[in-house]
């Protein structure tokens, strides 16, 4: 992604635009913008904002995981910012374009090209030797134009997690599995469930992906859009075909078929390695294994997660410090244990009581390398716009019976039309 002064002020424009304007006064440091001190002498206080501190679940373990560091030393004291989800990003944005906001951000890798763009971001190039680390292979999105902007807080691989007392034999092809989601529809229970509608678009936006990776399509060659390519409209059309199936449960959102899987109400879901964990703490003993995706391609989608630094914050030398210290192996080790069955920024060998515990972590694991975003390639601070086109004609051709090539072709004109204004 090339990103040139005319581009970054259009992008703080457009965040300009939605109203992003500060939320407080001064200049960078706490949630507030301001420069913080803790209680004693000498010890700086860094603010880390991430949407995962509001989890039920994974919320409390991250927060002990700052303690730790906490507690590690006495010159930096870092401290949650808990924003929910929903409103994450503009929360964040609102700040950060005003010159003030949390030090450290987890963001999305949408939202993490925004603020590129938007020069919002400290380059890290300066705080961190990247070679004094074994990144994993997605570490590769945390560069933009050779300066690196993030570090990798999470990889979260997309696997099929199934309930072995309805869906007794996992299937490995595509037959196989809609056979199976047929079996399991009886007796109020459903099959499958994916998202299907306009309120849960970056959720649909997911699944289609999912599908469309997963048969050997991409929304991009890296310099053009592929939208209407055979194989994306192959990926639409098995999409599809499952919707027609009458195996899910149509308009439920995740939350929904989520909670329809914990009362094993669910015979499969397509979903990312945070899931188990929310599922888990719904139904402890809930019957819960992963195989992949049963399409012909290993191609995955991933949801990625860096952790960037504010570049108005005052307290850049204290944020490194904690970036550099979350590096550390046993704290990487402590991070994953965090995340489920997610990966940190480097490899960390499962534990046996890990493994145990978890026994599907190692499919979600195997899959880390063969992971690709949920960004268009070459157009990623374009991709709000592409995805609303393309959720928009695959919701024609799941409702209307709109033919899935016509509605790719369309989706591809009005999306290069989009993206040339």
């Amino acid at each position: 992604m090339n990103i040139s002064k005319a581009t970054k002020a259009a992008a703080i424009m457009v965040l300009a635009g939605l109203g992003l304007t500060a939320c407080g006064s001064g200049g960078g440091g706490g949630i507030d913008g301001a420069t913080q001190k803790s209680g004693a002498a000498g010890t700086t206080t860094i603010t880390f904002a991430a949407a995962m501190f509001a989890e039920s679940g994974r919320g409390p373990k991250l927060q002990a995981l700052l303690d730790d560091f906490n507690k590690s030393q006495s010159e930096v004291k870092v401290e949650p910012a808990s924003i929910p989800f929903a409103s994450f990003a503009p929360t964040i944005f609102t700040q950060m374009g005003g010159g003030v906001g949390p030090d450290l951000i987890r963001f999305d890798i949408s939202d993490f090209y925004s603020g590129v763009e938007a020069g919002l971001l400290e380059p890290l190039d300066g705080h961190i030797e990247a070679k004094d680390y074994k990144f994993l292979a997605p570490d590769k999105y945390n560069l933009v134009d050779g300066k690196r902007y993030g570090v990798t807080f999470e990889i979260s691989n997309y696997a099929l997690l199934y309930n072995p007392t309805l869906v007794p034999t996992p299937p490995t092809t595509f037959d196989e599995f809609l056979t199976a989601a047929k079996a399991a529809t009886k007796d109020g229970a459903y099959g499958f469930g994916f998202r299907t509608t306009m309120p849960e678009q970056a959720g649909m936006w997911q699944d289609l992906s999912n599908f469309v990776y997963g048969f050997g399509g991409n929304w991009s060659d890296g310099e053009k859009l592929t939208l209407n390519s055979p194989d994306v409209v192959e990926g639409i059309t098995k999409f599809r075909d499952v919707y027609a199936a009458e195996v899910t449960p149509k308009g439920a959102d995740a939350s929904t078929y989520r909670r329809m899987f914990g009362d094993s109400k669910l015979g499969m879901e397509i979903d990312n390695g945070g899931v188990p964990a929310i599922l888990f703490g719904q139904t402890p003993s809930l019957p819960l294994d992963a195989v992949k995706s049963p399409f012909p391609e290993d191609t995955v989608g991933q949801i990625l997660t860096p952790l960037v630094m504010n570049a108005s914050s005052k307290n850049k030398e204290a944020s490194a410090k904690f970036v550099k210290w979350l590096l550390e192996p046993a704290n990487q080790a402590k991070l994953q244990l965090v995340l489920g069955a997610g990966n940190p920024a480097t490899k960390v060998e499962r534990t046996a009581e890990e493994l145990k515990a978890m026994p599907f972590v190692d499919t979600y694991d195997s899959l880390t390398d063969k992971g690709r975003p949920f960004v268009v390639e070459g157009f990623e601070t374009k991709t709000p716009d592409i995805r609303k086109i393309v959720v928009e004609q695959a919701i024609k051709v799941l409702q209307t019976g709109e033919d899935p090539k016509a509605a790719m072709d369309a989706a591809q004109k009005t999306a290069e039309a989009q993206i040339s204004r």
